[in-house]
């Protein structure tokens, strides 16, 4: 979620980046004959300037700032109703401290309601000389250029959202690209091989029941059993990963400090067998699905386990950090609302080939390395699944013999593109 300052400077830039403001702004002062009209930007404590035309040398520029307090729009923030003075001598104006302060006889401001309702800030006048404001005409134009720029930034508003889901799309579809790539090469490769081997060991076994070798059959009994044991646990593993979905009602606020914790009560015997040291450094809370964030840390923590070198302590680091969104080497489009926290996990492990990083997230990848043990290859892709599943990215570093980090980042907070693409515009 963008700062208070972050989404001021946001604001203002819209504003800046509405083409015809300049025309507005143009218009307003040849038809008032006014020296200086602006767009602001009004909330409870500021006063800043987003476009100006300054024809009497009143000093403001986009970006500047006056006090609120000695300002009008102050007030009609609160009353949500325009001001019109042709003469500040010959009104109710004429003792206010503002046309006193900047020294002007003529003033016109109303106010800009987004189509949400929200007050926005003002469009807005000033002379050092009366003018003829009162005017149906001069009211209509305000009223008119108002709605006008309310209109364009409801415009850009769609628009970033509008751009933010097809980027989110993109990026869903490229996942289950990847992730299709994947079920085709488990499908022609890893399922075929338990297949093979009970059609091989049942052949063995017919001959050897036919030969009336008992000790043998029951050997390839057991053989046959074992492999349609692995077959179906790889089923059951493929159907687990296939469910493990993007579920938008299950997010919530959550501390990680407190998940991980858990996940280490829930391995502490294999923490104390290995006398491993767990390092667990300040995590912040984000927002997310429980269940499947303590999977993740519950996947990445076993797997530095099982990797870790049989003559060293295991000593096992996470910690996390703030980034940008600009700062990120792959970015994640997902608006610039957004704030990211990356998290890293780091051991002292056997480590990984650099030749084979990328293949330590695929479904039942097994890697070329003695020491590592069998397992079902399944706990890393499950850990990218995750993470994908809540639109962020994981990478892993690694030297052989001296261990791994894994770099994590995820939204601290999200806004969802099933949210953005459902909005419809109020106009």
């Amino acid at each position: 979620m963008m700062s208070t300052e972050e989404k001021l400077a946001s604001d203002i830039e819209k504003v800046r980046q509405i083409p015809i403001v300049p025309t507005i702004l143009d218009v307003i002062c040849k038809t008032t004959g006014m020296g200086f009209a602006a767009i602001a930007r009004v909330t409870q404590d500021r006063w800043i300037a987003c476009s100006v035309q300054d024809e009497i040398n009143f000093g403001l520029k986009p970006g500047g700032e006056l006090e609120i307090e000695t300002t009008i729009c102050n007030e009609i923030r609160d009353s949500q109703r325009a001001v019109v003075i042709d003469d500040v001598a010959n009104s109710e104006y004429v003792s206010h401290h503002t046309p006193r302060i900047y020294g002007f006889q003529s003033y016109i401001s109303f106010p800009i309601f987004l189509k949400s309702g929200e007050f926005f800030g003002t469009l807005c006048a000033i002379d050092p000389r009366p003018a003829k404001l009162n005017d149906a005409k001069i009211i209509g134009m305000f009223n008119l250029f108002t709605d006008l720029i309310a209109f364009h930034l409801q415009s850009m508003d769609l628009l970033s959202q509008s751009n933010f889901a097809v980027q989110e799309l993109s990026r869903q579809l490229t996942d289950s690209a990847d992730e299709n790539r994947q079920y085709k090469y488990i499908s022609d490769h890893n399922l075929q091989e338990p297949l093979r081997k009970i059609r091989l060991f049942g052949d063995m076994l017919i001959a050897a029941t036919e030969a009336e070798n008992l000790q043998k059959a029951k050997e390839l009994a057991i053989k046959v059993s074992s492999s349609a044991q692995r077959f179906s646990m790889m089923i059951k593993d493929l159907s687990e990963f296939s469910e493990l979905n993007y579920r938008e009602a299950t997010f919530e606020v959550i501390n990680l400090n407190k998940i991980v914790t858990d996940v280490s009560v829930q391995l502490n015997k294999e923490l104390r067998a290995r006398n491993a040291v767990l390092n667990i450094g300040p995590l912040p809370s984000i927002l997310a699905m429980p269940l499947q964030i303590e999977q993740l840390f519950y996947h990445l923590i076993s797997n530095a386990l099982k990797f870790s070198r049989r003559d060293q302590i295991p000593v096992i680091e996470i910690f996390a950090k703030e980034v940008e969104g600009h700062l990120i080497e792959h970015p994640i489009s997902r608006g610039n609302e957004v704030k990211y926290v990356e998290i890293r996990m780091e051991d002292n492990g056997i480590g990984i080939e650099k030749s084979q990083l990328e293949k330590i997230f695929d479904i039942f990848s097994h890697l070329p390395h003695d020491q590592i043990p069998e397992g079902k290859g399944i706990g890393l892709s499950y850990c990218r699944r995750i993470i994908r599943n809540h639109g962020g990215i994981i990478k892993a570093q690694s030297e052989l013999n001296k261990g791994t980090s894994f770099s994590i980042i995820l939204p601290i907070h999200r806004k969802p593109a099933t949210e953005l693409v459902s909005k419809k515009s109020t106009f």
